[in-house]
């Protein structure tokens, strides 16, 4: 007899990561479905922690666990920042001189 972990995703949840269309091989759809369940996986542990955090009364140290272990990818607007940082250093390496402050403050101008 198999033994679940108390961990494991509900069937139906597997179903529906392995209903995503346009994978050229098997194998690919196997590696999206395990890094569906990993996360998944995080998820609920990030949430006992959180709960469990909670009701110790640490609300405050709960929503900053929660908001530091589900990091969010940089926007759009900070990568191109990080990109034009680099095309500066790149250009003043090459003793190109480039500066680009209006395209910077454009950059910044937008909302994140």
């Amino acid at each position: 007899m198999t033994q679940e972990h108390p961990i494991t995703p509900p069937p139906e949840l597997v179903e529906q990561w392995a209903l995503y269309q346009g994978f050229e091989s098997p194998e690919v759809l196997w590696r999206q479905i395990a890094t569906q369940a990993a996360r998944w996986g995080a998820d609920q542990e990030v949430g006992a922690c959180c709960q469990w955090l909670s009701l110790n009364g640490y609300d405050l140290i709960a929503a900053k666990f929660r908001a530091a272990r589900r990091l969010k990818p940089p926007s759009l607007k900070e990568q191109a920042l990080q990109e034009l940082d680099l095309l500066k250093a790149d250009a003043t390496t090459h003793g190109l001189g480039f500066d680009a402050p209006a395209i910077r403050r454009a950059l910044q101008s937008l909302s994140d």
